[in-house]
C-alpha cells in the first residue's frame, strides 16, 4: 500500500466487505441475511349468498387439432460431443459449412462447437442430405444436443 500511496482499500461481496486502511486496522463486516418473508394464512371470509338461478356452464373449450409430427426416424442424429458455443461457420463474414439441403459427405465439417477458446470441427457421421439444422448461430449448446439432422444417401 505504500509503495503505491493508497490509503484505504475496500473490498466488498454478496457475503462480506473488507475495508483495509493505511495505519488503521482490518475491519471485517458481515454481509446481512436475507429476509425470508412468510406468507401469512390469509382468514377465510363469509360464505357468499346462494344465487337462486341456475349458472350457465362455459363453453368446453375446443380441442386443438394435433400437428402430425415429421417422422424422423430415417434421419440420423448429429450431436454435441462438448458443451459449447454452436458456430455453423469458421468467422462471422464466411459462408456456412453446411445448409439445409446441402449433400455432406462423411467426414465433412458441420460446424465449429468453441469449448474453453478452443475450436472444435464437428464433422458429419455419414454420407447424405442435411435436412434439418436443428440450433442457431452463436448458441450455447450442451452435450448430446441434436444438432443436425441427416439423412442417409
Amino acid at each position: 500500500m505504500q509503495e503505491h500511496e493508497v490509503a484505504e482499500l475496500t473490498l466488498e461481496t454478496p457475503d462480506y466487505k473488507l475495508t483495509v486502511k493505511r495505519g488503521g486496522e482490518v475491519q471485517y463486516v458481515a454481509a446481512p441475511a436475507p429476509v425470508v418473508i412468510q406468507p401469512q394464512a390469509v382468514p377465510a371470509s363469509s360464505p357468499s349468498p346462494v344465487q337462486t338461478q341456475a349458472e350457465t356452464p362455459a363453453p368446453a373449450p375446443t380441442p386443438k387439432p394435433e400437428v402430425p409430427k415429421e417422422d424422423t426416424s430415417r434421419y440420423v442424429e448429429v450431436k454435441a460431443p462438448i458443451v459449447g458455443t454452436f458456430y455453423r461457420a469458421p468467422s462471422p463474414e464466411a459462408e456456412p459449412f453446411v445448409k439445409e439441403g446441402d449433400l455432406v459427405k462423411k467426414g465433412q465439417v458441420l460446424c465449429i462447437i468453441e469449448a474453453m477458446k478452443l475450436m472444435n470441427e464437428i464433422e458429419s457421421e455419414v454420407s447424405g442430405v442435411v435436412r434439418k439444422i436443428l440450433v442457431s448461430n452463436g448458441e450455447p449448446i450442451e452435450y448430446g444436443q441434436v444438432l443436425f439432422l441427416i439423412e442417409p444417401a
